[in-house]
């Protein structure tokens, strides 16, 4: 469903004040102040108004406000389940409890001048296929707009991303003319990563000469886009699974980044048969081992865990076995589950208390995984064409089925 003059039904309880527009003054009162009684596009309390307003609403209607994502409402009944995602003026309503999900579109348009858009199958540049198998979430339309943007003018395509064991520096090649182009693709692609976590790790890579990109840069840039081209119509692939555990991937490319030598870092998460949370990005410290790397990353990815454990037991869908994390390094393992404190290992002392206590109470396990099969190298290195096409095909990122079956 979509809300029309979003903004325009929040309540202020700030007292603002502007001068008479344009056009408006009154003769005899330029002096005179208007004041707000509602918000107005372009008063930065207007977002947070509106959503107090929203949620007010639908509280009263007996949903949730869930503490672990600020944006998702869930109401549960005797007849079934509601989840509502709200996005600034867009929202997905979803559940099994038809009857009720028929009452709170009637309520919903009723409060708010609203539009029913009918069964999701596009939201924030994000398509959504159905099929027998499952859902395809892809971002094809999106990602062509970007390649038109780009001025991309040969027909040529690439199977890879990254050569094997290439760096860029600040200085390679020479600085662009025009930055602009460069800063707009960019972060097209950091938003396409959505949906294609293959490209995440060489978003990552190109953002970070963001602020004085060059010609070597752009070259890169382009390398991808031919990629992206070679396979416009993938996307990340959901299907039914009746598993419900967390498994994770982590890796580090220890000391990548030939400037200040920090490493980078990667790790991807699974919900039964389902991607569900990946990062790629640059660790913020400076690193003195690659245990020590592989131990940070592991805090993040046993964090990220915990989110999702929480998420998930406030919409009465707990995760009842231990999260596997696997890594593929022998002493950050061994570092999880020694109660025992070392001189090295002082100044990553929170990270270690907060893994090992998760540890001890069996809401992780720690497992080595060895390094041929560590899917998460997709994003922290360049990898030869062939091991990169199977780890994306492992990620789920794949072309869509064959046959798809209409919307009901």
């Amino acid at each position: 469903m979509d809300v029309k003059t979003t903004f325009l039904n929040g309540e202020l309880e700030e007292e603002i004040y502007m001068e008479q527009p344009e056009g408006y003054v009154i003769p005899g009162q330029e002096k005179k102040v208007c004041r707000f009684k509602k918000a107005l596009y372009g008063l930065k309390q207007a977002p947070r108004a509106w959503f107090d307003k929203f949620s007010t609403v639908v509280s009263s209607l007996g949903f949730i406000f869930n503490f672990h994502d600020s944006a998702l409402f869930f109401r549960s009944s005797r007849t079934g389940h509601i989840l509502l995602l709200l996005y600034v003026d867009d929202m997905i309503i979803t559940g099994d409890d038809i009857d009720g999900i028929t009452n709170l579109k009637s309520t919903l348009s009723r409060r708010f001048e609203m539009k029913y858009l009918g069964h999701l199958h596009y939201f924030l540049s994000i398509e959504v296929t159905y099929s027998e198998k499952g859902y395809l979430l892809s971002q094809s339309k999106y990602t062509a707009d970007i390649l038109k943007r780009a001025r991309l003018t040969d027909t040529h395509i690439v199977d890879s991303l990254l050569e094997v064991n290439v760096c860029y520096t600040p200085i390679d090649g020479d600085p662009l003319p025009d930055p602009t182009l460069y800063r707009s693709v960019v972060g097209s692609l950091v938003y396409l990563t959505i949906t294609r976590p293959d490209i995440a790790y060489v978003a990552h890579i190109v953002s970070q000469f963001v602020c004085s990109p060059t010609s070597v840069h752009w070259v890169t840039v382009m390398h991808i886009f031919r990629y992206l081209r070679g396979t416009l119509d993938y996307g990340l692939h959901l299907y039914p699974s009746s598993t419900s555990t967390l498994v994770s991937y982590t890796d580090v490319d220890w000391g990548r980044c030939p400037d200040t030598r920090r490493s980078t870092s990667g790790y991807f998460m699974f919900l039964g048969n389902n991607l569900v949370s990946w990062s790629a990005k640059r660790q913020a410290t400076l690193s003195r081992s690659s245990a020590e790397d592989e131990y940070r990353v592991l805090a993040n990815v046993v964090s990220e865990s915990c989110w999702l454990r929480n998420l998930l037991l406030e919409l009465h869908c707990p995760i009842q076995k231990a999260t596997l994390v696997y890594c593929d390094n022998i002493s950050a393992i061994y570092l999880s589950g020694n109660p025992v404190q070392h001189q090295r290992t002082k100044h990553i002392e929170m990270d270690i208390h907060f893994v090992r206590e998760k540890v001890a109470r069996g809401q992780v396990r720690v497992c080595h995984v060895p390094s041929r099969y560590q899917i998460a190298d997709i994003f922290t290195k360049g990898l030869p064409s062939v091991l990169f096409e199977d780890f994306r095909d492992n990620l789920s990122v794949r072309r869509p089925p064959a046959m798809t079956a209409g919307v009901c």
